[in-house]
């Protein structure tokens, strides 16, 4: 045990790379949520000796985590008021009908609204109103969607509250040098950032994304291919359904079909229909392929509907009868069709549909799953569900009412306004400036500001109590107090100062600006691959040793890391936003890269000058 004890003391440096390179594979690979694989990078530090448990677990009680955490109950607040509506009359009323005078309009209001609200709730409630706002413009809504992204991220970056990886790297500047960011100290470097990308993506985004959900597209339903998916099925009389219920005959269990309406007489009967009784002549609409309804004729002795009027119109040497459009009663009288996204707080993650019982959760039925190219139709049931997927579900309109207020889906159409505390929308909105006022004049810590707003939205009645656990996104909260520790056994190790001392032997020669872009190009694309937060907690130490080594302004250094985290826009999985608009918006992989690899290398170049001009490379 002594030997061991030993060995582990002296190999340090080792045992830190190692759980860097297992932490760097698992997030990549994500085998399990990137929540999960940081607390178990606490939990093998811990293990290892590379730090105690008090610090192991110090990051639940960090001030990052803390604020973080008030700061999503701060947006929510904001959110439930509706005080975004008024921006959202704003643009829907003065957007136009060019493409870039849009996107540019579009820009204006999410930006800023994304320096104080977090990010990703701003795409929650834009993205239907976009989507309603594209068809109302006959605008493909994929020409608006990864702007949209886009533009959240970069207004992420004007305030240190406009991001969760801005605050985690204020907490970690304290820490490595004592200082924490003020509210608006790097506002005029990510204003010239903000403005660049606004001007790119306005100008030359309409020209570089495709069509891929053209305006002049039908029905929801239409986009994914559900008429060989649909079909109408009669209960004859010999039929072994015959007396039983739904549920008692197992159909929906055994096969791969769902019933999702029941016509007896004219009478149409929706969900739930798991106790209705089926009779001779009942016509079931079922959701499912041809081999799995051979199968259930075969051994229930039902007969598809379209094979009997091809036989009957052959037997009377007539042509085949038209066959009628079967998604057309799925959205007729109180039933409808919609497009449901799975945001990544939810418990609905990593389960199944069949798991979760969804059907009988949310009185509605899965006809497809959209998972960014790829479109699902068959064994839903079966398929792990993943953040971003789109599910296109069926059921009465009262359902969707319910699936508008949980915060685990996002129904892709406008909420109803009856939802929202209208009448507190600006009491909402002066809580919030308060906060923001308060803390620039540095009067209190933005912990404190926050913590106080919270209690103010609770007590003016903006929220109710039980709504801030469901505000939070504990996904990111456990995130962070996972990842501080790593941060604190790589200085503990040793690991920061050696790695830098490379970085200094390799780089040392080269001019501030290049040593700048050296590391916005490496966070960059190190981002694309990790969690913002994750390369900001590995990168940042690094920078500032580098910076300490050299005698260069460490501010510098930790602006630029930390922009280059946040600004992830090749991939559709880089950064959250462009993950929740990878489905909606009909995309392929590459139309990400396409506009944003050249966004990344204008913004790699411009942002390191930028800092130099404003910030300087020596120290104050």
């Amino acid at each position: 045990m002594a030997f061991a004890q030993d060995w582990l003391a002296d190999h340090q440096i080792l045992l830190t790379l190692l759980v860097i390179a297992g932490a760097l594979f698992l997030f990549i690979v994500e085998w399990l949520p990137i929540d999960t694989t940081a607390i178990l990078v606490t939990v093998v530090l811990i293990v290892l000796g590379l730090v105690t448990p008090e610090e192991g677990i110090a990051g639940f009680s960090n001030s990052a985590t803390i604020t973080v955490m008030a700061m999503f109950i701060l947006s929510y607040g904001i959110t439930r008021t509706g005080v975004i509506q008024i921006a959202r009359d704003f643009m829907v009323k003065w957007g136009g009908k060019n493409t870039s005078q849009q996107i540019f309009l579009m820009g204006l209001v999410v930006g800023p609204i994304s320096a104080f609200i977090n990010n990703t709730a701003v795409v929650a409630i834009f993205l239907p109103i976009i989507e309603e706002w594209a068809k109302q413009r006959q605008v493909s809504v994929s020409k608006l969607l990864i702007p949209l992204s886009y533009m959240t991220v970069l207004g992420g970056m004007i305030t240190v509250i406009g991001t969760s990886t801005n605050i985690l790297a204020s907490g970690l500047s304290k820490k490595l040098v004592g200082q924490e960011f003020s509210l608006f100290q790097f506002t005029p470097l990510g204003l010239i950032t903000f403005a660049i990308g606004l001007i790119y993506i306005a100008l030359l985004a309409p020209k570089l994304l495709p069509d891929r959900k053209p305006a002049s597209a039908g029905r929801v339903a239409d986009d994914y291919f559900l008429k060989d998916y649909v079909s109408e099925v009669i209960i004859p009389p010999r039929s072994s359904l015959i007396g039983q219920t739904l549920r008692e005959s197992g159909i929906q269990r055994r096969f791969d079909i769902d019933i999702l309406e029941i016509i007896h007489n004219d009478t149409h009967f929706p969900q739930p229909l798991a106790d209705k009784v089926l009779t001779v002549g009942d016509i079931l609409l079922v959701r499912g392929a041809r081999d799995d309804l051979l199968k259930v004729r075969d051994e229930r002795g039902v007969e598809i509907l379209a094979d009997v009027k091809f036989n009957q119109a052959s037997q009377d040497s007539q042509p085949a009868p038209d066959l009628p459009d079967l998604v057309e009663p799925l959205e007729a009288g109180e039933e409808k069709i919609a497009e449901v996204l799975i945001l990544s707080n939810s418990r609905l993650i990593g389960s199944t549909l069949k798991d979760i019982r969804f059907r009988q959760r949310y009185n509605g039925t899965v006809l497809a799953i959209r998972r960014g190219e790829e479109l699902i139709r068959e064994r839903l049931g079966k398929v792990r569900l993943k953040f971003g997927d789109l599910l296109l579900v069926q059921g009465p309109k009262e359902s969707f009412l319910g699936l508008q207020t949980t915060r685990e889906l996002l129904v892709l159409e406008e909420k109803s306004l009856e939802n929202l505390r209208l009448d507190k929308a600006w009491t909402a909105l002066a809580i919030v400036v308060g906060v923001i006022l308060v803390a620039a004049l540095d009067w209190m810590p933005i912990l404190v500001t926050s913590l106080i707003g919270v209690l103010a939205m609770i007590i003016a009645g903006c929220l109710k109590p039980g709504e801030i656990y469901g505000a939070v996104r504990w996904d990111i909260i456990f995130l962070l107090a996972g990842l501080i520790p790593l941060g604190t056994a790589m200085a503990n190790s040793g690991t920061t100062e050696w790695l830098a001392q490379g970085l200094v032997s390799l780089g040392g020669n080269l001019s501030g600006y290049w040593l700048l872009f050296l590391f916005y190009l490496a966070t960059a694309l190190l981002t694309e691959i990790l969690s913002n937060n994750a390369t900001v907690v590995l990168m940042l130490p690094i920078a500032v040793e580098v910076a300490k080594t050299l005698s260069l302004n460490p501010f510098a250094f930790m602006f630029v890391v930390t922009f280059a985290a946040s600004n992830s826009y090749m991939t559709p999985i880089g950064y959250q936003t462009n993950t929740m608009v990878y489905g909606p918006g009909g995309y392929k992989f590459y139309d990400f890269t396409r506009v944003g690899a050249p966004l990344t290398i204008l913004l790699s170049l411009l942002t390191p000058l930028f800092t130099l001009l404003l910030y300087g490379i020596k120290p104050a």
